[in-house]
């Protein structure tokens, strides 16, 4: 696809705020102190942008995540956290998400510079999302209790019986790499209210917005230990992290691959997990639609941070009757969404995070064409400078190609007829993921039909990917195990305990 000439692939200089957070000596927090590594590796930052290393984090090694998970073990067992008043916990929490707010712009442009999204999509989306994650789960603090039921087989006043909720102890925190900030803060604000401990580990290739949470975790006056942030690689840090005998439970988003090893790795401990992995997502689009605004939704559906999204609306399906005039429509949507810098005061979309990320996704492309799919638009890269890739839509595919099959994770959507509810139904279920599913039609008949249908964790009507703090968020099938967000969100990290009292 032809990029207009006004587009120019040069990042926009840093903020000076920037220059000095990505100047530092790396090291980890823990228990409250910014503190070395016990060894040297460390791991380059890029600007996806550029490509060029414009950092540098630490690689923690088994020595350093074995102080962080017993400084975050001390901080439980010690109750300094759990046995606060909930209402100081929840102050606690409260200021925290008023550091944030205070310094959003610092924080979406270190989203920007280290993820490759756009700083306006960050500041409009991430920031605010992740702060409205932190403050409503602080007010579940003061808010969790347990019940008082009658005893069913005993005489009445024989025994007292009720339940108690405690938190569930320490919890390792895994983040991944798409939303590094909002991720980060959807894990550790449920955690927090409960009155679990803590150990953060950001995505290896997007860490500096954790890093700089870890600074206002310190101004925010949460004690020692409660809240620790190691960087490092999946495999050995994350994979420390899961396997430590000293963490209670786990939290991980991330591909269903990786989800899979650490449920088995987690099983020798018995380790409580909540996994939100990948997602091929549906987006169906009956014939009764304003097409125009449906093809925008569908476009901004996959386009949307360059379709690094885990609900991602990667398979289109509209109605034959439609069908051309909604691809149509997609396509003459994409130029909006041609990727430039991620600084770029213009920019809708932004590189993918990696140069691992964009073979991966060109390589789909490929195989697609290989397998007999059609490039409508897109297909390519506009430049060597940086790692993007134009917006793509791919058409005459058929089920058993690996674009239709897998989880691409880029700018890419396939698009396929159908002819009625049960057909495109059936279309949509046909894969191991559910995660999301989006449905677009006036008739509110078959938007109930078709959410009745599909086996996705959330089906959103005549728009796409809406997230809110208080609506549980997850999926079916190999899309992940049990809710973030919402009160089935901070479930996970509690336990119940039933008291039985002889009267």
């Amino acid at each position: 696809m032809n990029q207009p000439a006004a587009i120019r692939y040069d990042q926009p200089a840093y903020s000076a705020a920037a220059q000095q957070l990505l100047a530092r000596e790396p090291r980890l927090f823990i228990n409250g102190e910014w503190t070395d590594s016990s060894h040297g590796k460390r791991i380059a930052v890029e600007d996806p942008s550029t490509g060029r290393v414009i950092a540098q984090v630490v690689d923690a090694s088994d020595a350093d995540i074995d102080r962080a998970v017993a400084a975050a073990r001390s901080a439980f067992d010690d109750g300094r956290w759990s046995t606060l008043p909930p209402m100081q916990r929840e102050r606690i929490m409260i200021r925290l998400a008023d550091l944030l707010e205070t310094h959003g712009d610092e924080l979406a442009e270190l989203e920007a510079i280290d993820n490759g999204k756009p700083k306006s999509m960050a500041m409009a989306v991430d920031i605010p999302a992740a702060i409205s994650e932190i403050r409503y789960m602080a007010g579940w603090a003061g808010k969790l209790g347990g019940e008082t039921p009658a005893p069913y087989t005993l005489p009445h006043g024989a025994m007292f019986g009720y339940t108690l909720r405690e938190p569930v102890g320490v919890c390792a925190q895994i983040v991944p790499w798409n939303f590094p900030l909002l991720m980060a803060c959807q894990k550790i604000a449920p955690a927090l209210a409960a009155g679990c401990t803590l150990v953060l580990k950001p995505a290896e290739q997007t860490s500096l917005s954790a890093l700089r949470l870890a600074d206002l975790v310190a101004e925010a006056g949460f004690p020692a230990g409660v809240i620790n942030l190691v960087t490092g690689m999946g495999e050995t840090a994350g994979n420390r992290l899961v396997c430590h005998g000293d963490v209670d439970k786990v939290a991980f988003t991330g591909s269903t691959d990786v989800g899979k090893m650490i449920t088995r790795n987690a099983a020798d401990t018995m380790k409580r997990i909540t996994l939100e992995l990948g997602g091929k997502s549906p987006v169906i689009v009956m014939p009764d639609v304003d097409v125009k605004q449906a093809a925008r939704g569908a476009a901004s559906a996959i386009f949307f941070n360059s379709g690094q999204v885990c609900v991602a609306g990667s398979r289109l399906y509209a109605h034959r009757s439609i069908f051309d005039s909604v691809l149509e429509g997609v396509a003459a949507a994409t130029p909006n969404w041609a990727p430039r810098p991620a600084l770029d005061p213009a920019a809708q979309m932004g590189p993918l995070v990696s140069a691992e990320q964009l073979d991966r996704v060109m390589g789909f492309i490929a195989a697609g064409k290989r397998d007999g799919a059609s490039v409508v638009t897109g297909g390519d890269s506009p430049t060597d400078q940086g790692y993007y890739c134009n917006p793509t839509i791919l058409a005459d595919v058929n089920p058993q190609m690996s674009v239709v099959r897998e989880e691409i994770f880029g700018p890419v959507v396939v698009a396929q007829r159908f002819d009625d509810l049960d057909e495109v139904a059936k279309a949509a279920n046909d894969t191991c993921y559910g995660l999301g599913a989006g449905v677009w039609t006036r008739d509110m008949a078959t938007m109930h039909k078709l959410v009745g249908k599909i086996k996705a964790g959330t089906v959103w009507g005549n728009c796409h990917a809406v997230i809110d703090a208080a609506l549980p968020f997850g999926g079916y099938k190999q899309s992940g195990i049990g809710r973030e967000q919402g009160r089935q969100g901070i479930e996970p990290y509690l336990e119940t305990k039933t008291v039985f009292l002889k009267l």
